[in-house]
């Protein structure tokens, strides 16, 4: 296996496995660790296949396009129009969430002398420079925090594991399965990063499909792991369970300290957090910096690669140095809506116009067999993910 296909595994699980890891047992504790493996089962295969259908749709646009000449191709100045509103809504609400927290845990680790806008400008000194750097840069910082992020991870096990209980495991409440879709659907989202990945990886479709079912496999199987850690050692009721966390706000992390006797736990807990959020940082604004590059038709070099960072960092920063506390509310709203119609929708329809329309047959071979009935099915669950979504925004 190459280091470059390594690379590419590592990217698509690094920008999956964000902020969002640390919600999951949380917002998923309500219905239990068997109805959590299934949304996640679920959500795993959904988005593994949207983003096979992209990368069907990438290799038949010339290099280098992103999102919007796609969507253009495909779907029209409609489709054009939509991709630009949803992924700049999306990757935007993103980085500020990124940065808010990554911001946050900076200036605990100082010991709260920094203000927050201090800790926030510091994570953006910290990483910004990276993506201004490029894919490759990306790829070898990312492959270090990835390898720091296994290691904490590993050392969450080895601490937390003695602690599994398995009776708290067999709590289940199915009519509650899908509460958490919206949140466990965006922790699964990394499709922003494919035309990136596909020209890193010299537009080789097996490489990139490797890469994809690779690390969408890596972060279904942490994710699952983490699930079975946090909710079999922390109990859902009481005053340090996770229904109190959530009714708080706070991420998984946050009430393990009452329940495990180590003091390395928290450190082990905010530097996992870090890490998590960083890859995720570096894999979204990379794939965002592309995707503008695409869309002004700016050259990433130069002056070009000055606005373009400018327009990739100034406004998330901007907003995040005005709301420091915005975490949880911009990861929220970066959830249901904008994942599933810009990560799902559109990869869907712009595939189906791609195959079965004759104003653009597609020129490359098919990523994802199923045909129209695969589709559909894609489509329907699309449809469910907005309803809950929808549903929890007017309750």
């Amino acid at each position: 296996m190459s280091k470059h296909l390594i690379g590419g595994i590592l990217l698509v699980a690094g920008t999956s496995i964000g902020a969002g890891m640390l919600a999951l047992p949380v917002v998923t504790a309500e219905a239990g660790f068997f109805p959590a493996f299934f949304t996640y089962l679920l959500c795993w295969g959904f988005m593994t296949s949207t983003g096979l259908l992209m990368l069907e749709v990438c290799l038949d646009m010339p290099p280098d396009a992103n999102l919007v000449s796609m969507a253009g191709a495909y779907l029209g100045k409609g489709g054009k129009a939509f991709a630009w509103i949803l992924y700049l809504f999306l990757f935007y609400c993103l980085s500020i969430a990124y940065l808010s927290g990554g911001g946050g845990l900076l200036r605990s680790w100082i010991g709260g002398t920094l203000p927050g806008w201090g800790g926030i400008l510091l994570f953006l000194a910290l990483l910004a420079p990276i993506v201004y750097a490029g894919a490759k840069a990306v790829d070898r910082v990312n492959s270090v925090l990835m390898a720091g992020l296994i290691v904490s991870y590993a050392a969450f096990v080895f601490f937390c594991l003695p602690y599994v209980q398995i009776a708290p495991l067999q709590r289940s409440d199915w009519s509650k399965t899908f509460a958490a879709l919206p949140v466990v659907f965006t922790s699964f989202s990394y499709q922003g990063i494919i035309p990136t990945l596909t020209s890193y990886l010299k537009r080789d479709a097996r490489l990139v499909r490797i890469a994809i079912v690779g690390g969408t496999t890596a972060a279904f199987a942490i994710y699952l792991l983490w699930e079975f850690l946090i909710l079999g050692t922390i109990p859902y009721a009481g005053k340090e369970g996770l229904a109190a966390a959530k009714e708080m706000g706070l991420t998984a992390v946050a009430p393990l300290k009452a329940h495990i006797a180590h003091d390395a736990v928290t450190w082990i807990g905010q530097a996992f957090a870090f890490l998590a959020i960083a890859t995720s940082f570096l894999g979204v604004t990379l794939g965002l910096l592309d995707f503008l590059a695409d869309g002004l038709r700016t050259a990433k070099k130069g002056l070009g690669r000055l606005r373009l960072a400018a327009l990739t960092f100034g406004p998330p920063a901007l907003i995040a140095l005005a709301y420091p506390s915005l975490f949880l509310t911009a990861l929220s709203m970066a959830g249901g809506i904008g994942c599933s119609l810009l990560l799902g929708l559109l990869p869907i329809l712009m595939a189906y116009v791609a195959r079965y329309t004759e104003k653009r047959p597609l020129s490359g071979e098919i990523q994802l067999g199923g045909g129209k009935g695969l589709l559909a099915f894609l489509l329907l669950f699309v449809g469910l993910e907005l309803f809950i979504e929808l549903s929890g925004l007017f309750r």
